[in-house]
Order: structure tokens, then C-alpha cells, then sequence
């Protein structure tokens, strides 16, 4: 007979150990059907279509677009913001006339002229508004705030037909 384990065994005993032995196999089995949960959701979440944008260096949704997400991006980074590259950007993109005007428009209003605001949204939308005389129009739709205190101001965003900026209004030309 083997002293480490006796022919003679309590019942009770066996019964417990076999007892906590199901409840840990059980226990471990929940387990990993959990950690295979959680590993299978984000799995299921990148079956959905990838957010995709795209667009040509000459249409006018792509252009205003672009403009804006990058304006947004340089003046909305608070930790350093960019105020050369916002520079550069209206420097490309609006016309020399318009830059003058909307120049005085934000010495009068104490205001960045581009989004209308003394702050930067959180979140654009640009819409074709169509041809309007020799240029094309753009509804920018910015989004400032959240929940209860959202705002969503349109602007009217007037291009050039080469493709420069010539006007931000808060109407229509149409």
C-alpha cells in the first residue's frame, strides 16, 4: 500500500474536494467564455465598415472640407495650438480680398472669422450648396458644445472658381 494515498478514504472529504474541483473547472470555464467575450467584441465591432472620406483636388465639398479640418485641427489643439500653420492655411486657401475683409471683420467682432466664433467646434459637417454665379457653395454645419448646450451654427462658404475661398456668411448667396 502506498502511504501517500491510503486505500481508505473519508467519503465526505472526496465529495468536497470533488465539489471544489467542478466549482473551479466551472469557474474556469466562465472565465475564458468571458475572456472569449471580450476577446470576440471587438472582433464583431471591426466586421463593420471601416469610416472611410474621399474626395478630388478639384471639387468643392473636398476643398472646404479639407480647409476645415485642418483649420480646426492647427487652432483646436490646446496644448499648442498652431497659429503659423492657421496663418498659412487662410493664406491658401482664401483670396487676398476676402482675407482683408474677413480680417476686419474679426477686429470688429473679437472673433476668428473662419468658424464665426471666439472658440473652435468640436465637430464640422460640409454639404454642397451648388454653383452660385461663377463659384460654388458650401454648407459648413460646425458643432460647439454637448448635450444640452449644443450648438450648430451654418456658415455659407463661398469658393472661387479657382478654387479659393471668397466669402464665410452666415446666409445664402443663393
Amino acid at each position: 500500500m502506498n502511504r501517500k494515498f491510503p486505500a481508505h478514504r473519508r467519503p465526505g472529504r472526496r465529495a468536497a474536494v470533488a465539489a471544489g474541483l467542478v466549482l473551479a473547472v466551472g469557474l474556469g470555464v466562465s472565465t475564458t467564455v468571458s475572456a472569449q467575450a471580450s476577446v470576440d467584441a471587438p472582433a464583431k465591432a471591426s466586421t463593420a465598415a471601416p469610416q472611410s472620406v474621399s474626395g478630388t483636388p478639384g471639387q468643392a465639398v473636398t476643398r472646404i472640407a479639407d480647409f476645415y479640418g485642418a483649420y480646426i485641427d492647427a487652432k483646436g489643439d490646446y496644448t499648442d495650438p498652431d497659429g503659423t500653420l492657421a496663418t498659412a492655411l487662410r493664406k491658401h486657401y482664401l483670396t487676398p480680398d476676402f482675407t482683408e475683409r474677413l480680417e476686419a471683420w474679426e477686429k470688429k467682432n473679437s472673433a476668428d472669422g473662419v468658424p464665426r466664433a471666439q472658440n473652435i467646434p468640436g465637430r464640422w459637417t460640409v454639404t454642397d450648396n451648388g454653383p452660385v454665379g461663377n463659384g460654388h457653395e458650401v454648407i459648413v454645419t460646425l458643432t460647439f458644445g454637448s448635450g444640452e448646450t449644443t450648438q450648430k451654427p451654418k456658415l455659407y462658404v463661398l469658393l472661387e472658381r479657382y478654387n479659393r475661398i471668397a466669402d464665410i456668411e452666415t446666409t445664402s448667396a443663393r
